[in-house]
């Protein structure tokens, strides 16, 4: 398990380079799985909705993929941190789409944790 780093006194830019403190990083994971009866056509286009309607309008990212069961990561295009306002967003967004096993993560610091 990675520490996070914890020695007084560092730079703004040393800190900015460790992103810690005020540079800190968080995010989450995300995992789903299509239902059997879900197409080819109708997972590219869920996948687009869930990129166009949750991750761009909140400047998030989504690093991961799939094809019937999915994951990744979330966290912010740029420096930040994600929130529960977030994780609640994806959570809504698949609440009623042919998908189960949702499963979103505690945040976490994303280069430390």
């Amino acid at each position: 398990m990675t520490m996070i780093p914890t020695a007084k006194n560092r730079s703004r830019r040393l800190r900015k380079k460790m992103r810690i403190d005020e540079f800190q990083e968080l995010g989450f994971d995300l995992s789903w799985r299509f239902n059997d009866e879900v197409s080819e056509e109708q997972i590219d286009a869920l996948v687009d909705q869930l990129i166009a309607e949750v991750i761009e309008p909140q400047a998030l990212g989504f690093s991961g993929g799939g094809h019937k069961e999915w994951d990744g990561i979330i966290c912010t295009q740029k420096l930040g941190k994600c929130t529960e306002a977030h994780r609640q967003a994806i959570e809504t967004f698949f609440a009623d789409k042919p998908v189960s096993d949702v499963k979103t993560s505690e945040l976490y610091d994303i280069w430390w944790g």
